[in-house]
């Protein structure tokens, strides 16, 4: 896709000619990683000669794994074996011409195989290195091992949701990754920073990205609210209004937004209405509101309740699948989606989520085998064949 008088033939990445050694493994440091690649850094993924956890990880196809891919795609892959004398030599090697290191191993490990940002800065000063972990890289918790779901029960994310369903009190199962994909984008803008400030120190430095804190940072009110007593409304601000045959979301979110659904179902006269003209009122008769609300609803389909809503511009949604949400013309128009490739053919990835007027930004054409680049890479760096496994 094409931005206004933007010739993207002639577009490079913003970080073009940078090197990135990436050693993460499953979500939170691939996902940076492959932002990094994105924005056009030539990212090189260290992996055993196992491969990767994601690389097993469904959907498979002639054993590659697009999950895999959706993480890596745009990367390098270089096997190495960390645990030998030859392979931590070939690191350092390829550290000397490296701007940037991602890992997010339990902290500790990374010490004891002898490439820590101790001795690989010692190696390279302008090297950033970029540890990600549950907890952070010291304190009482530091060792624990963490995933995701770990960390959402951890932060107080899980307790928080479950806050908002009446009538439950057994915490959600989990299957979507929040933890990572925050922690790794809070990791890629602190590279970013940490770029930024090289430019004018010289010198790199070591980032701690915290999964914990990371998840913190999504409970906005709950960290004020967790502080200060406020009373909370009498049924959850934002949840489904039920249709004919489905469900709406409506974010009564402004009282612009709550002024011009009054009109829309009917109640003009509740805009000055007691119970509802000031927000403080509204929080406490919310289950009124949204009672009057789903009287309107119940009698419309739902794409006959988003025309209404929507010709009044109260900001509202269907309740869809992730398979409806990308086959929204809107996707196609922003070219969210790109095409790209592995072993075992095509499928197609998730672009970053911006564009850039003077810059690419776009997903790298393949996710590479295992191994794949192991020898240009090593021979490149001048490195024998030692330190392959």
């Amino acid at each position: 896709m094409s931005l206004v008088g933007n010739d993207e033939s002639r577009l490079t990445g913003c970080f073009e000619g940078l090197r990135v050694l990436d050693f993460s493994t499953t979500i939170a440091g691939p996902h940076c990683a492959r932002m990094l690649a994105d924005m056009g850094a030539e990212v090189i993924k260290i992996e055993s000669a196992e491969g990767e956890t994601m690389r097993t990880r469904p959907p498979m196809r002639h054993g590659c794994s697009t999950a895999f891919g959706q993480l890596n795609v745009g990367k390098k892959s270089v096997v190495l074996d960390l645990k030998s004398r030859d392979g931590v030599a070939a690191v350092c090697r390829l550290v000397a011409e490296a701007d940037i290191l991602v890992e997010n191993f339990r902290p500790g490990v990374m010490q004891r195989l002898g490439l820590d940002y101790a001795a690989l800065s010692a190696l390279n000063p302008r090297l950033i290195y970029c540890s990600i972990s549950g907890y952070g890289q010291t304190g009482p918790s530091a060792e624990l091992p963490a995933y995701a779901p770990v960390i959402h029960a951890a932060s107080g994310y899980d307790m928080a949701h479950l806050a908002y369903q009446p009538g439950r009190s057994r915490p959600d199962y989990c299957g979507i990754y929040h933890a990572d994909v925050v922690t790794g984008t809070y990791a890629f803008g602190a590279i970013a920073s940490a770029l930024y400030q090289r430019e004018r120190s010289g010198r790199g430095q070591h980032i701690d990205c915290s999964m914990l804190e990371s998840m913190l940072s999504l409970t906005l009110n709950e960290i004020q609210w967790s502080q200060f007593p406020v009373a909370q409304p009498s049924r959850p601000t934002f949840g489904p209004a039920e249709c004919r045959d489905g469900y709406v979301m409506i974010a009564i979110a402004s009282e612009k937004t709550f002024q011009n659904l009054m009109i829309v179902i009917g109640h003009p006269d509740w805009i000055e209405d007691p119970r509802f003209a000031k927000y403080s009122d509204r929080r406490a008769n919310w289950g009124a509101l949204m009672d009057g609300v789903e009287a309107w609803s119940r009698r419309l389909d739902v794409a006959q309740c988003l025309d209404a809503l929507n010709a009044g511009g109260v900001p509202s949604s269907a309740y869809r699948s992730v398979a409806d949400a990308l086959a929204d013309p809107q996707i196609a128009h922003r070219g969210a989606l790109a095409d790209v490739e592995d072993a075992a053919g095509n499928f197609k990835v998730v672009n970053l989520p911006f564009r850039m007027s003077e810059a690419k930004v776009a997903a790298g054409p393949r996710a590479a085998s295992l191994g794949e680049h192991t020898e240009d890479i090593l021979r490149e760096a001048g490195v024998s064949d030692a330190a392959k496994p």
